[in-house]
C-alpha cells in the first residue's frame, strides 16, 4: 500500500480552466483527465489524502459518481470550497479541517492552507496543503501538494520531498 497526497481537483468547478489555466478543453474532460491520471497511480488499496477542494458545482450524484470512480481509501481535509454535498459524501474514510500523520518516519502536518509555522516544524515536521495552486514561493519543509503542481495526479512522499532537488 502506498500513501498519496492531492488537493484543488476542483471538479465540476469551470473557473479552474479560467483562472488556473488548466490544459483541457472542456470542464468535462479535465474532470475525466483527473480521474484517469488519479487511476493511474492509486491502486483501489492505496491511500489517499485530498487536501481540500475536492469539487464544486456538481449535483450530488455526480459527486459521488466521480468519488466512486477514484480508486484507493480516501480522506478528505476540508477547503474553503468543500461544500456540504461534498462533505456528507460517504467515500470518505475520514474528513476533517487538519491531521497529523507520521510516514515513513516523517512527520507531517496536513492542511488546505499553508501554514507559516506549524506543529514540530523546528524538529523535522513538514507542511502540507493544497489552495495556492502552485503560486506560492516554495518555503523550506513547506510543500503545495496540489494537481497544479503534480501534473494533475496524486503524489507519493518521496515524489513529494523530492520535487525541488535538481
Amino acid at each position: 500500500m502506498t500513501v498519496y497526497f492531492t488537493s484543488d481537483t476542483h471538479f465540476g468547478d469551470p473557473r479552474v480552466l479560467r483562472i488556473d489555466h488548466r490544459p483541457f478543453p472542456s470542464l468535462a474532460a479535465h474532470d475525466a483527465a483527473l480521474i484517469e491520471r488519479w487511476n493511474e497511480v492509486v491502486s483501489p488499496t492505496d491511500e489517499v489524502w485530498h487536501l481540500g477542494d475536492f469539487a464544486l458545482g456538481p449535483p450530488p450524484d455526480r459527486i459521488l459518481e466521480i468519488l466512486a470512480a477514484l480508486n484507493g481509501i480516501k480522506h478528505l481535509i476540508i477547503g474553503n470550497n468543500d461544500g456540504p454535498l461534498t462533505l456528507a459524501a460517504t467515500y470518505w474514510a475520514s474528513v476533517q479541517h487538519y491531521a497529523e500523520i507520521t510516514l515513513e518516519g516523517t512527520h507531517l502536518v496536513l492542511c488546505h492552507y499553508p501554514f507559516r509555522t506549524w506543529n514540530r516544524m523546528g524538529r523535522g515536521g513538514i507542511n502540507f496543503h493544497g489552495h495556492s495552486h502552485a503560486k506560492l514561493k516554495p518555503i523550506t519543509r513547506q510543500f503545495d501538494v496540489g494537481v497544479d503542481a503534480f501534473d494533475y495526479r496524486p503524489a507519493a512522499l518521496a515524489t513529494i520531498l523530492n520535487s525541488r532537488r535538481k
